[in-house]
Formats: C-alpha cells, structure tokens, sequence
C-alpha cells in the first residue's frame, strides 16, 4: 500500500490522485450572470445535493492550480448571488467538455456550445433549455476553502424551482433512470454512461475550439449530426486548409456528388471514431 502525505507531493500530483479516486461525480451545467446581466456557463464535476429540506445543491469552483485565479462562475455568484444547476446527461457531454474551455470573459458559452438560452422563472440566470432537469437557485452561501491553487468555493445553492423533462417520469411520477441517461466525471478524461460504462472525451484546455457558433448554418441545423457531433466539432481549434480539401476530393472525387444528408452521415461515422479531422474534410467538400 502507497501512503501518500498531501504535502510531500504537488498539487496536480494529488488533485489527479483523488479525482482517479473519488468518482463517478456528477455532472452540473452553472448556469450564471454577472452584474451586467451577461450569461455564462460552466460544467462542474465538484457538485451534489445535499439536503431536501430546504433543498440544498452544492458545487465547488475551486481556485486554478496552474495560475491560481478563479472561474468567473464564482464571481458571478458572489456578485449577483443565484444560479441555475442544469443536469449533465449523455446527449450533452461533449458540449459539457466545450463550454469547460477556458474563453474569455463576456464570451457566451451557451453560443460557443451550441446550447439554447431559456429564461428563468424566479432567477435571473438563464436555464440550458436541452438539459433535462434545471434547478433554479438563490446563494444562500459561499464557503472559500483557501487561498491557494486547487482550493475549493463551496456555492451552497437552495432550489427555488426546478423543471423536468415530463419524459423522464415513469407511472408512478419517478424518474426513470433509464430516460434520464446520466453521465459522470471519472478521473483523467474519463467519464461514465450510467447505463453502459465507461468512455473518453478529451479535455479541451490547451486550445480554443471555433465553438459551435463557428459552425457553417448548413452544420449547425444539420438534421443528421447530433448536439454531441457539434459539440466535438466546434472544439476544433482551426478548419483544414482550401488546400488539404481538395487534396482529400481528388482522392475521393464520389463525395462531391453526395446530397448535404448524405455528407453528414459520412462526417458522422468518422466523428464517431473519433477522427473529426476527415469529418471535417468530407462536410467541406462541396461542388463548386
């Protein structure tokens, strides 16, 4: 057995440790604003509930270990003191992963990611209209846990009013599980589906991805790919070049004469194995 003393080791070093060791966790979408009214949005794998009456939701932005600074989520709290915790489930993931890059601030992540603005009913932060249950939520606290990189903001959140999917219940007005189709965060870029195991999605940090705002209209209303295929695709940091375009229609000269369905049925298998270069070079390669 390996003992391991917190303090003789980095904090990258245990912040990997006990994420590969606690988990699955679940997975929140923050919904926030800042004093100015600006939304943004950020997924959280530091989040749980942890009282019914009153409802409590508790999620943790934590300081930065690379640069110690903070997420604005956390200065949006403080400054405007509610939020709407919107549920991660699979049919979101990979807009979870893109909405977690590090953008600027005052740039809308609900635009980057390719998700819906819906308005609250009690708050004034808006709620992720895709998402299947949103809790909306007043601050009741905030708990800073240190100073230091890696130190953890508890935002303790009571719900307000939550919405559901009305799809999800079952006869007896429980959630089915089995709808729902929950995700988790696991340690690295691993994550969990409830309901089938384990899977990869990498973690878009050292790059900013076109966002799926960046996305052609012919894609982004595509009826073939899904929010998750846009999801992977808008995490692209750059287009292939005019160039690499044609190069890839001279070796495949059938796929200019595809109809758009068609295309995107072909962008999609390759999204799927995880090779959204070529799907992008097929989605590209149009008649001219």
């Amino acid at each position: 057995m390996l003992s391991i003393d917190p303090k003789q080791v980095s904090v990258a070093k245990f912040h990997g440790l006990m994420l590969g060791a606690v988990g699955p966790r679940p997975i929140a979408f923050a919904s926030t604003v800042d004093g100015d009214g600006r939304p943004n949005l950020s997924p959280f794998s530091f989040f749980n509930v942890f009282s019914a009456n009153p409802p409590i939701l508790i999620f943790s932005p934590a300081r930065r270990v690379r640069d110690n600074t903070v997420k604005h989520t956390l200065l949006n709290v403080k400054a405007v003191g509610e939020v709407v915790i919107n549920i991660v489930n699979f049919e979101l993931v990979q807009q979870a992963s893109l909405s977690s890059t590090e953008y600027p601030e005052g740039v809308n992540e609900f635009e980057k990611a390719g998700l819906t603005m819906l308005p609250s009913e009690i708050v004034k932060p808006f709620r992720v209209a895709e998402s299947p249950v949103q809790f909306e939520c007043r601050v009741r606290e905030v708990v800073s846990l240190g100073e230091e990189g890696g130190a953890g903001n508890l935002v303790v959140a009571e719900v307000v009013k939550m919405h559901l999917d009305k799809n999800l219940l079952d006869q007896e007005g429980k959630i089915d599980q089995t709808r729902i189709d929950l995700v988790a965060r696991m340690g690295g870029n691993w994550y969990t589906r409830a309901k089938m195991g384990m899977f990869e999605v990498p973690k878009p940090l050292s790059t900013i991805g076109i966002g799926v705002d960046g996305l052609p209209v012919e894609i982004r209303q595509s009826r073939v790919l899904t929010g998750n295929d846009l999801g992977i695709l808008g995490n692209t940091e750059q287009l292939p070049a005019a160039e690499q375009v044609e190069a890839f229609i001279e070796d495949h000269p059938d796929i200019v004469a595809l109809d758009v369905e068609s295309r995107h049925r072909l962008a999609k298998k390759y999204i799927e194995e995880n090779n959204p270069g070529e799907a992008w070079k097929i989605l590209m390669a149009k008649k001219k």
